[in-house]
């Protein structure tokens, strides 16, 4: 049977109607290694989204705009992108209850930054503004969103480790990093620079978020194909 796993959307607008979707990149990704994707629009009510959230075998957590400073305690600086509140909220209580109930979770890119700031932990806002002499981490326009712009040295002792190896080459398309690592997680991965490529949990909890973009590489790459899989594995039948 292939899990459910959830991938929380974001808004878009066009000719004034709002239209709540996701990169086909991502449930792609999950369909091809075995999992059955469902999206969750946003501006739900609580009950409706826990009714749904109930029924999921995991969740996936896509990349997309800022996190709002708020939700790690910050002021709004003038380099800080867009922001999308609503889906900052619906992510924030999604990821809390699948950290408390051991729900398996992946975040992408704006997903790994999420599942931080849900734990506790805060995010750059900027990586020029703010780390000296750190790589170009987001995308120049024109450039495919596959390309691999430089390697990360991934935790031998990890989960992310034993499912693709200790280094990987991968693409960047991002302008936000993690600053302080929330309680409960520990990086699994860097950069040549020092931004952190990836999180996991401290615990048994299937909770793993990684800074870069494997679903554009799946298809080509059987390395990043297993970043999905590891998910997959490591889900639990619902109860429902």
């Amino acid at each position: 049977m292939r899990p459910l796993i959830g991938i929380p959307t974001r808004t878009l607008n066009s000719s004034e109607i709002d239209f709540h979707a996701t990169a086909w990149t991502y449930p792609h990704a999950l369909e091809t290694a075995g999992g059955a994707p469902v999206l969750i629009p946003l501006r739900l009510a609580e009950d409706t989204l826990r009714a749904i959230y109930a029924r999921l075998d995991g969740l996936l957590f896509a990349g997309g705009v800022d996190v709002h400073p708020k939700e790690f305690g910050e002021d709004t600086q003038p380099f800080c992108g867009e922001i999308m509140p609503e889906r900052d909220a619906v992510e924030l209580k999604l990821i809390r209850w699948a950290l408390q109930d051991k729900k398996p979770l992946l975040g992408i890119c704006r997903g790994i930054q999420m599942i931080n700031v849900a734990a506790g932990g805060s995010l750059y806002q900027d990586i020029p503004a703010q780390i000296p002499n750190a790589l170009h981490h987001s995308h120049r326009p024109g450039d495919p969103y596959d390309l691999r712009v430089h390697s990360i040295e991934i935790d031998p002792q990890s989960r992310l480790a034993r499912a693709i190896g200790t280094q990987a080459h991968v693409n960047s398309l991002h302008h936000q990093s993690l600053k302080e690592i929330a309680s409960g997680f520990h990086i699994v991965a860097r950069a040549p620079d020092g931004i952190v490529e990836a999180i996991e949990a401290d615990d048994d909890r299937f909770a793993l978020g990684v800074q870069f973009h494997p679903e554009w590489l799946a298809d080509q790459d059987a390395q990043m194909a297993d970043i999905f899989q590891l998910l997959i594995s490591n889900f639990q039948p619902s109860m429902v």
